[in-house]
């Protein structure tokens, strides 16, 4: 994603690979910090001067390699034979996508080798390719991503307000849970989708950046609370490790309840329709608005479960530190509010 990042629409790198593509010179550029790999330097122009598109491409001209700093600031050099380890394994065929493909194996720098026939850009970061798609594909798949994204979004929305109407009513089941965080889990994977589309168009992606931001609001934060809600052990060190084994999981696993439940902390074995659980209620209070998180989780230590918040007296609801009388009366019509949209939107989709 960084070398993708580095050559986007709207680079000085990108322009000038573009002047080279449309001339049909073909070129091997380096990108990275001369003294990496000056061992595998023979003959070439020393130029160290400030780069342009312009001057990309017309040092392109010449048949050797350009040299250009990490930052794309200096052209270094230009007409250079690179002779990187003729040992190290290449699956390419052409000498200039071979020699490229070696170069980036045995230094850490962004090979960009450019045909001169096909018009094609390749980029060669630690031995793996990418080719560079033409703007109008990368878009078509851009949006078709999205378009999944938001179809995602709204089933979790409908999951998550089915688990919010099984909370006030007492009667969630591990299912109910589960289908939330696959959901979510799918979502955000759907998001890394999108997000690298959007980097490889540049300037071109920020409208879809905007609906991306847009699309994934609250997504992270529910996600985690619920994580904190079902999980068989309740701690910060406990949502870490569950976030990351639940982002570490295959598609297939992803889908699997029984992975799901045992990373949890359940057996993998169980009935998920029949296995009632309780929520400890950070995801449906920290929806409540303007309701610090903090606050959220002196609630919960306090009471221990959602249930229990809800059935305290307002006395003892402002006597949790950081609540109040004021803050009480605001949770409690919060959550009223709350009940009510989960309820509403239910006799809506029916």
């Amino acid at each position: 994603m960084r070398a993708i990042d580095a050559v986007a629409p709207g680079t000085n790198l990108r322009e000038g690979i573009d002047q080279i593509v449309h001339a049909r010179t073909g070129g091997l550029i380096v990108v990275g910090e001369t003294e990496d790999f000056a061992f595998m330097l023979s003959g070439g122009i020393r130029l160290d001067i400030d780069y342009t598109p312009a001057m990309l491409y017309q040092v392109a001209k010449m048949d050797g390699a350009i040299l250009v700093n990490r930052d794309a600031t200096k052209i270094t050099w230009a007409n250079v034979q690179m002779m990187p380890d003729p040992t190290i394994h290449s699956s390419e065929t052409g000498t200039r996508h071979r020699t490229a493909e070696r170069i980036s194996k045995q230094v850490d720098a962004l090979v960009v080798a450019i045909s001169q026939r096909r018009e094609v850009v390749s980029l060669y970061l630690d031995g793996m390719k990418y080719i560079l798609q033409d703007i109008p594909s990368v878009l078509a798949k851009s949006n078709q991503a999205l378009a999944t994204l938001n179809k995602y979004r709204s089933r979790l929305d409908e999951l998550s307000d089915r688990l919010s109407r099984a909370e006030f009513n007492g009667g969630v089941v591990l299912y109910d849970a589960l289908a939330v965080l696959q959901r979510s889990e799918l979502v955000s994977r759907m998001a890394i989708e999108v997000e690298r589309y959007i980097v490889e168009l540049g300037t071109e992606g920020r409208l879809m950046e905007m609906q991306l931001e847009e699309t994934m609001v609250g997504v992270a934060a529910e996600r985690s609370a619920l994580i904190r809600d079902y999980s068989v052990v309740d701690t910060e060190e406990n949502l870490q490790i569950v976030a990351e084994q639940v982002s570490s999981l295959s598609h297939q696993d992803v889908l699997d309840f029984g992975s799901l439940a045992e990373i949890l902390g359940y057996d993998r074995k169980l009935n998920t329709l029949d296995f009632p659980i309780e929520p400890r209620g950070y995801r449906l209070l920290g929806n409540v608005p303007r309701l610090p998180r903090l606050v959220v989780q002196k609630i919960v230590q306090q009471f221990g479960s959602l249930d229990e918040a809800l059935r305290a007296p307002d006395q003892e609801l402002a006597s949790v530190d950081g609540v109040g009388p004021s803050r009480a009366k605001e949770i409690r019509e919060g959550v009223r509010r709350l009940q009510e949209s989960a309820q509403s939107d239910h006799f809506l989709n029916t």
